[in-house]
This record gives structure tokens, C-alpha cells and sequence, in this order.
């Protein structure tokens, strides 16, 4: 096939026909991509930077009750792309899932739109004293949020792995370009944040919310229409099983089945198919790892399941979930501490002076975009700089592995939580100091103290984001790296939950007889500092978990069998080291 020009790893357009490796995909056709992930990026952040405050001020909800809905919601975005990445890899494949979720994403904005422009599906205000909003308008506007996080279902898995699908892991020149796909896909994502951060949350409090949700709905449908131009250049990955997540089952069954068998001594003795099966069917065949080997059990020869035993590939994909199991426990936390940043940093910044000049506040919101800033300028100089000249020091292609990265980041996170505690130490002190007592008064202490704890944490989602969404698309079994990457996605929004989980329970546990509330909604007269101190401990410990499964983990090991010759991929060594050294 190589001969012919065609690419190497089977990829075909939307009709099922080889594609000239010469006329798709690479860049080209990533750029049809990059447009609608910062538009829908832009769209999603021009909600959530800015929900908390829209819930408290327009729906007049209390602050625990409206950081629990905002990271509920959020998480249910974050969540939703299991289902989402399950009909791609087992039904209608990336690009028709993409296509219907694309929709249905776009009808939610629309009715947002609406929940937040019309009268009558807004609370009524008379001389300052506001109703509570219907049971209806709440209906609506809720149900617009929902359906937007159900259309993220089937966008967000999609999009990043199709993008990802548009180089060939068999051409070194396109393998090479595919090493800095994730940096700059989420560079576009970035784009789409800090416009949202800077623009959209100031055009809400100042010009309207219709208008301030209004331009991302354009945004977003002009982006489907940029996208859709670039369906010739596009490549499509040939799904190769019909069930790819049936193994998850079968392996365990299997193994659990012949637990009373021996082990044969050899791992070679384990069922595998012949080299000839992987030729003829394209598929790439994972070598044994010494891993949870209760699971070769499944790949024993002459078992007692009564079915033809496992092989030693279907045994590795699924130690491979497992593996990455372990390493999405431990991200958890992290994404709850990203949670505070369109929630409690939001909520924090508005007691402070925001003033800039004599007549211009600043939204509070809009410090987000000093996160997006720093991920903006970190991304080029990680993927210019530290790549190449880490590279020279270790041979390793990516200059360090994956799990080096995810370290890196978390390390820079816990430092940037330490920082927002020692902040809050601070705003307490001068509200004591002030005598400030009442929820509405202004602690006179500028708001750029919040600065250095989102620059922090932008730097550290340059090494966790990104890192997070190439280790699971990488380290995914072949046919459901869709499903993979729902690890990403699914940790963020399980971290958002688990944030809404913490507020509810510190806010019970805490507001007791004459004790007050941490959370309260006067956070003048709270104990904020307290929570971010758990926070703080929370995410140390994090840290040494996280050390401890990297140390644990064993990286993919994969070749796929072509009539050339047998070309290995992503080798690595079986060698179990600390922060996955492997290389």
C-alpha cells in the first residue's frame, strides 16, 4: 500500500475508500478542526466562567446552592462523553456522532439564548426587590444547560481523536507532527477560553446576558460550517471489532473462569494468534506486560471457560484500562481544584476591589483569563523549547514521559492551591482589621492578589490538560481510543462533582449551632481560608498517590504485523521505575 501512496495504518474517507496519504489529513485537515474546538471551547466558558454568578444574581440563588448547580452542570459536560465515545467506537464511528451531537449541542445554546434574553422567562424585578424565579423558568433554563452538556457528549471524546486520526502512526514525517497535536489542539481550545474570559463575561454583566451567549451560538454554527467544508481531506479510522469494550468483560470472566489453572511458566505459551491474522486483518498486536497477572489466566490454553481462551492482546487492552484506572484515580483531586476557578475564585473576587481607573470594574470572571494567558504563552515555549532541548537529554521523543508531565503539573498545582490559601490568610486579616461584616461591603484589597494562584494553575494545565488527553488517547487499547479518552473528560467532570460534594458537606458540617459556615453566603464573614486548607492537604496527599501508581504503571507496547515487515510502535521498556521513566 505504501507504494500505491496510500496511508499505512488503513484509514479511508467517508466512504469507505483508501485515501492518498499525499491529498488528507495532517494539518490540512486539522485546520477545518481547530475552529470549532475554540468556538465551542469560547461557548462552553462563556458559560461556566460566569454561571455562578448569572444563578446568584438573575435566578437569585443562595452561593452553596449555585456552586453545587455550576459544578454539577459542569460535570455532567465532563461526564456525558462516556456515552458519547461508546456509540463512536461501537456504532456510528467519529464522524456521524460528531455530526448528531454537533446539533443537538447547538440547539442547547440556542435555547440559552432564549432562557436568558426573554422577559417572561426571567424573574421580575419591581424597585430593586426581585421574585424568585417560576418553577418554569428554572425548568427552562436547566434544560438548556442539560442538553448543551448532552450534545458535549458526543462532541468532546470525537473531535480531539479525530483530529488525532488525521496522522499516520506508520509515517515517521506525520508520527513526528502528531507529537505536538495535543500542544496546539488545546492551544485553539485556549483561544476560545480567553476570548470568553475577557470578552463574553464583560459583554453579560455590561451589555446583556442574550448578547453575551447570543455571539458564541453564531460562533458555534459558523464553525459547523468550516468544519463540514473540510469532509474530503478528511481520514477515518476502520473500526476493526464490532463490541471493542466487550473484552472488558470477557477478560475477567475468562480469567476468573481458569483461577484454579497454572500459569505456564513461559509467557510465549499463551494463546495469540499467528503473525499472518494481524497482516490480514490490520490490527496491531500489544505485547505481554508483567501486570496484573491474574488476568492471563483468561489467555491459558485448554481453560475451563468452555469458549476458545483470550489472547495475550485482548488480555493487554484490558490491563491497560486498568492501568489506566489507576492513574485517572489519582487525577481526580487535581480537577477539583480546577473546579474552584469558575466557582469560589469567582465568588472570592467579587468582595474585593475590582476597580481599575476611576468608572471601570473589573468582572470577576475575567481574571480567568489570566489562566487561558498563561496556558496561551506556555504552550509554544513547552512544545519550541523544553520539548527539543529535554529531548537531547533523554532521546525520548515527547523530551519526558507522559507521567513525568502529569507529576510536573500536579506539583505546580499543589503550589498554586498553597498560594490561594496563603491569599485568603490575607483577605481575612484585613476584613478583621476593617471590621467588615456585611456581605455586599468591599474588602479594600485589590483583586490582582488572586493573580499569581490563576497564572499558577494555567501553567500547571499546560503539563495536566494536555498531558491527561494525549496519556489516554496514547495509551488506549486500538479501538477504543474514543472510549479513552472519556478518561480525560470523565476525571474533570468527576472532579467537579466531587467539588460540589465537598461544598455540601463542609457548608452542613460546618454551620453548626454558633459555629459558622465555612461557605457561607457571606464570605466576609466566613471561613474560606479553612476550606482551601483542605484543600491544600487533600492535594498533597494527592500528590504522593500519584507518585506511588506512576511508579506502579507499565506503558503500551504494540506492533502491527504489514507485508513489509513488522513495525513496532510505542516500545517500551518492561521495567517498572518511578514516575514512569520508561522510554
Amino acid at each position: 500500500m505504501e507504494t500505491k501512496g496510500f496511508t499505512q495504518d488503513g484509514t479511508v474517507d467517508l466512504r469507505g475508500r483508501p485515501v492518498l496519504a499525499s491529498r488528507t489529513g495532517k494539518w490540512n485537515a486539522c485546520a477545518f478542526l481547530v475552529g470549532y474546538e475554540a468556538f465551542e471551547r469560547m461557548a462552553f466558558y462563556g458559560i461556566a466562567s460566569n454561571l455562578v454568578n448569572y444563578l446568584t444574581t438573575q435566578l437569585h440563588e443562595d452561593t452553596v446552592s449555585s456552586v453545587r448547580n455550576v459544578n454539577s452542570w459542569s460535570g455532567s459536560v465532563w461526564i456525558t462523553p462516556i456515552l458519547g465515545a461508546y456509540i463512536a467506537d461501537t456504532y456510528l464511528g467519529r464522524f456521524w456522532t460528531f455530526t448528531v451531537s454537533s446539533l443537538i449541542y447547538v440547539m442547547g445554546m440556542i435555547m440559552l439564548t432564549t432562557a436568558v434574553s426573554l422577559k417572561s422567562l426571567k424573574p421580575t424585578c419591581t424597585n430593586g426587590i426581585c421574585n424568585k424565579a417560576s418553577t418554569s423558568q428554572v425548568a427552562f433554563f436547566y434544560i438548556s444547560l442539560y442538553t448543551i452538556a448532552l450534545g458535549a457528549g458526543g462532541t468532546k471524546p470525537n473531535i480531539s481523536t479525530f483530529g488525532a486520526d488525521q496522522f499516520d502512526d506508520f509515517n515517521p514525517h506525520e508520527k513526528e507532527l502528531k507529537v505536538s497535536f495535543f500542544n496546539w489542539w488545546m492551544f485553539s481550545s485556549f483561544l476560545g477560553a480567553l476570548f470568553a474570559t475577557l470578552g463574553l463575561v464583560y459583554i453579560q454583566e455590561n451589555l446583556g446576558w442574550g448578547l453575551g451567549y447570543g455571539v458564541p451560538t453564531v460562533g458555534l454554527l459558523v464553525s459547523l460550517v468550516v468544519f463540514y467544508l473540510g469532509t474530503p481531506i478528511y481520514r477515518h479510522k476502520v473500526r476493526k471489532t464490532k463490541s471493542p469494550a466487550r473484552d472488558l468483560i470477557q477478560v475477567p470472566v475468562t480469567a476468573f473462569k481458569n483461577r484454579k489453572l497454572q500459569l505456564p511458566q513461559n509467557p510465549c505459551q499463551l494463546h495469540e494468534h499467528e503473525p499472518q491474522y494481524y497482516i490480514n486483518s490490520g490490527k496491531r498486536q500489544v505485547h505481554y506486560t508483567p501486570i496484573f497477572r491474574f488476568l492471563d489466566k483468561a489467555a491459558v490454553k485448554d481453560g475451563n471457560s468452555g469458549r476458545p481462551p483470550c489472547t495475550v492482546t485482548q488480555v493487554e487492552g484490558t490491563k491497560l484500562v486498568l492501568g489506566m484506572m489507576l492513574i485517572w484515580l489519582v487525577t481526580l483531586v487535581p480537577s477539583t481544584i480546577w473546579a474552584q476557578i469558575n466557582t469560589l475564585f469567582v465568588k472570592q473576587g467579587t468582595t474585593m476591589d475590582r476597580s481599575l481607573g476611576s468608572s471601570f470594574q473589573i468582572p470577576a470572571a475575567s481574571l480567568g483569563s489570566f489562566v487561558t494567558l498563561s496556558m496561551l504563552i506556555s504552550v509554544p515555549m513547552y512544545d519550541r523549547y523544553f520539548v527539543p532541548f529535554m529531548r537531547s537529554k533523554t532521546g525520548n521523543p515527547r523530551g519526558i514521559t507522559l507521567l513525568q508531565r502529569l507529576g510536573i503539573g500536579f506539583v505546580i498545582q499543589v503550589i498554586a492551591i498553597a498560594i490561594a490559601y496563603a491569599v485568603e490568610v490575607r483577605r481575612m486579616h484585613v476584613i478583621r482589621v476593617h471590621q467588615i461584616t456585611g456581605p455586599k461591603q468591599i474588602v479594600p484589597m485589590n483583586i490582582f492578589w488572586l493573580l499569581p494562584q490563576y497564572v499558577l494553575l494555567g501553567i500547571a494545565d499546560v503539563f495536566n490538560a494536555i498531558g491527561l488527553l494525549e496519556f489516554f488517547y496514547d495509551q488506549s487499547p486500538e479501538d477504543m481510543q474514543s472510549l479513552g479518552t472519556t478518561f480525560f473528560t470523565s476525571g474533570i467532570g468527576i472532579g467537579n462533582f466531587l467539588n460540589s460534594f465537598l461544598v455540601t458537606m463542609v457548608d452542613k458540617l460546618t454551620d453548626r449551632g454558633e459555629h459558622k459556615s465555612w461557605i457561607g453566603d457571606n464570605l466576609n464573614d466566613s471561613h474560606l481560608d479553612y476550606y482551601y486548607g483542605f484543600l491544600l492537604v487533600i492535594s498533597t496527599l494527592n500528590l504522593g498517590a500519584f507518585i506511588w501508581a506512576s511508579s506502579k504503571y507499565v506503558y503500551k507496547r504494540e506492533t502491527k504485523e504489514v507485508n513489509e515487515g513488522c513495525i513496532e510502535m510505542e516500545s517500551k521498556a518492561l521495567e517498572i521505575s518511578p514516575l514512569g521513566l520508561q522510554v
